[in-house]
């Protein structure tokens, strides 16, 4: 998968690949989660847009630092080497959006009520389930099929000759 034309093929690709699918997915799956847990509203989705900030740099660090090299680890041990790209972006969406849903429907119900307190833990398995299949979805059918096209026009791009 390394040259793989959908895919970041630097640091630079890396840092725009991220921000395409942070930004799309702080900004869908949050008021996702949020209406569904408090209906959806004006003022709901208003009182969204103010934890969005704070929610995508915990996103971003969450990946960067708990969900990449969780899932580089353990993606190798279940991708053969003739599995197709399909197949493992398939995977790796699946285990970034498992780790990521864990830690958030911890962290996003402490940064979205103000406080920390124990309710993540005790709602934990009624709310995780949601969150995971809300987060998975919009992954795997908009953020990331919209940042892989980014990735694909801008190669497409470098490849042409300068004029």
């Amino acid at each position: 998968m390394h040259k793989e034309a959908r895919l970041p093929q630097n640091a630079k690709e890396g840092i725009i690949f991220l921000l395409i699918i942070s930004i799309i997915s702080v900004n869908t799956i949050a008021p996702m989660i949020v209406g569904l847990e408090r209906g959806f509203s004006k003022d709901v989705y208003l009182d969204t847009l103010k934890i969005i900030p704070f929610m995508w740099v915990i996103v971003v660090l969450l990946v960067r630092l708990v969900s990449g090299p969780i899932v580089g680890k353990v993606l190798p041990k279940f991708v053969g080497k003739t599995d197709g790209f399909n197949a493992r972006i398939l995977l790796n969406t699946l285990l970034n959006v498992t780790v990521l849903s864990i830690c958030l429907s911890i962290i996003g119900t402490w940064v979205g009520t103000g406080e920390v307190n124990l309710e993540p833990f005790t709602n934990f398995f009624h709310i995780w389930p949601r969150n995971f299949g809300v987060a998975f979805w919009i992954e795997l059918l908009i953020a990331q099929p919209i940042a892989r096209f980014v990735m694909k026009k801008m190669h497409a791009r470098q490849a042409l000759p300068k004029a």
